[in-house]
């Protein structure tokens, strides 16, 4: 079939690796001293990898390809599957990783993570708990079919939105799952593509958008709202404007 997939220019690819991390699906090894796509497969042509390449050897062309195979995918990831150590684990209480690749960037390594709610409400007023339950964050680097997304509300804000409101923990990303991006910086293609798979492949209950009150923010309300379209499914959208000064401005359902 004639599809997307990942092009790789060896000449300028100088091994560095960076991209072996960014693809969920480990379609991209480091073989004699260059990244190369293992097999056609493998990628799912979305092109989380690309932003990750410093000499800019990966991009995204139209070729005759095998189709993409996600139980294909799974059986090999699971032939790369690095077991768990003492420093994996330590310090987050009992959480489980997926897709792990024997040498690959901790930052991208997928986790859940259990939050001992108990404890934290009987901390003190002064105190503050992360509720994060899920890593990574970034849209680039989440899989598509994450466990955390199953049955899941999904959180999707600008990258700014954290810094200007100060209980975001505690009023939007508490119980949620989480993607980060920023419309204005990121490929919003590559994001527009992986935001309808993501809706598309999993059971996502509602979306809560938190965007700052900037006009370029607004593009990820709109991104999220054409992804949602492209899906077909008719997901409840909870849209939240934060004001620079760091104030709900508005908040409105979709």
């Amino acid at each position: 079939m004639i599809r997307k997939i990942i092009k790789i220019d060896e000449e300028k690819c100088n091994g560095c690796g960076l991209c072996v991390p960014a693809c969920a699906e480990g379609a991209i090894q480091i073989i004699d001293g260059k990244a190369r796509l293992v097999k056609d497969q493998y990628c799912d042509g979305l092109g989380a990898c690309l932003g990750e390449c410093p000499q800019g050897a990966l991009s995204i062309e139209e070729r005759e390809a095998e189709e993409f195979d996600e139980a294909a995918v799974h059986e090999y990831l699971k032939t790369k599957q690095a077991p768990a150590t003492p420093a994996a684990t330590h310090g987050h209480g009992p959480h489980h990783g997926h897709g792990g690749v024997p040498g690959g960037c901790p930052g991208s390594r997928m986790m859940t993570f259990q939050r001992n709610t108990a404890a934290a409400s009987n901390a003190p007023a002064a105190a503050f708990q992360s509720e994060l339950g899920q890593w990574p964050v970034q849209l680039y680097l989440v899989p598509i079919q994450a466990p955390f997304f199953q049955d899941a509300d999904l959180l999707i804000a600008a990258d700014c939105a954290p810094f200007a409101y100060a209980g975001f923990h505690q009023d939007f990303l508490k119980g949620r799952a989480v993607a980060i991006a920023c419309p204005k910086l990121d490929d919003t293609d590559v994001y527009l593509e992986k935001l309808a798979a993501i809706f598309r492949q999993n059971n996502i209950r509602q979306l809560t958008v938190a965007h700052m009150e900037v006009p370029c923010c607004f593009g990820l309300s709109r991104l999220v709202q054409l992804a949602r379209q492209m899906s077909g499914k008719d997901i409840p959208i909870r849209n939240v404007t934060i004001s620079l000064d760091g104030q709900i401005k508005e908040e409105k359902m979709i």
